[in-house]
């Protein structure tokens, strides 16, 4: 009955936080710089709710994997 109350108090990731999150990241990218406001709320929305389904480790590594296609993709629009 416990794990069913911890099932039921998980936020599910939509769809819809996804399009945001990707959508703002997408007007930053085009140096829309008004909308990292809206990138940091999405993104931070996106993180809490995917922090509860993963463990540290998972959580980790996917940070990491972000920060580094992050890392190229800025490099990449200097060029």
């Amino acid at each position: 009955m416990a794990a069913n109350d911890i099932e039921v108090q998980l936020e599910k990731i939509l769809p819809e936080d996804l399009a945001r999150t990707f959508e703002s990241a997408y007007h930053v990218f085009q140096g829309q710089t008004e909308h990292m406001d809206d990138l940091l709320k999405n993104g931070g929305v996106l993180l809490r709710k995917a922090a509860q389904k993963f463990t540290p480790t998972q959580l980790i590594l996917g940070i990491a994997a972000i920060a580094a296609v992050a890392v190229v993709l800025i490099n990449r629009s200097d060029d």
